[in-house]
């Protein structure tokens, strides 16, 4: 497998961002409760999240590095995310304004989403090419994605189920997130 098939295979099964490294757990928890407010949310942050890290990865080495102010990614790097983060807010309130309603508040919490900010800084700090950032940033965005959906999935049919009443709401919420993490581990045979 080719080295950019192997990050991008990395980034969205072997070392998930949310079953595996565990950032972006507040979305997680938070708006899975149904599929499609999960399947909205999962896209607007991969799209913020993938284009966050390519815009990151180019203000950093073309603006930060040769001036020496590389102590200020955290920082540039907030500003790029909360602008797309706007960016998102506005096309998805002028082009859906139910979906807009139903994302409410969490959509504006994508700038403060870990994940978000962590796969910029990872790929910043493993020196990653253009095209590798791009790819590790896809891989992550699409795992993202992937578990919100497949966990706003869940949620819906154990909402539909009789669960014991000691394990209703959040023990069975955590208890299935746990299941799917170790489910998950299962890919880390994959590169062997």
């Amino acid at each position: 497998m080719s080295e950019l098939g192997l990050i991008l295979l990395g980034a969205l099964l072997v070392n998930n961002f949310v079953l595996a490294q565990f950032l972006g757990l507040c979305p997680f928890l938070g708006i899975t409760r149904n599929y499609e407010t999960a399947y909205a949310t999962g896209l607007a942050t991969a799209f913020v999240l993938t284009f966050s890290s390519v815009c990151a990865h180019i203000i950093y080495h073309s603006a930060l590095v040769p001036l020496e102010l590389e102590y200020l990614k955290i920082i540039i790097f907030i500003v790029i995310i909360a602008g797309l983060v706007q960016l998102i807010d506005f096309v998805i309130k002028t082009s859906s304004p139910l979906l807009h309603q139903i994302l409410g508040i969490y959509l504006p919490l994508i700038t403060s989403n870990c994940a978000v900010l962590g796969v910029t800084l990872i790929a910043t700090n493993q020196n990653l090419s253009l095209l590798e950032t791009f790819t590790f940033s896809t891989g992550a965005a699409l795992g993202f994605s992937l578990v919100m959906t497949l966990f706003g999935a869940l949620r819906e049919q154990i909402i539909q189920n009789q669960v014991p009443f000691p394990f209703r709401g959040t023990p069975i919420t955590l208890i299935s997130a746990g299941i799917m993490s170790l489910a998950f581990m299962g890919f880390r045979g994959i590169n062997s």
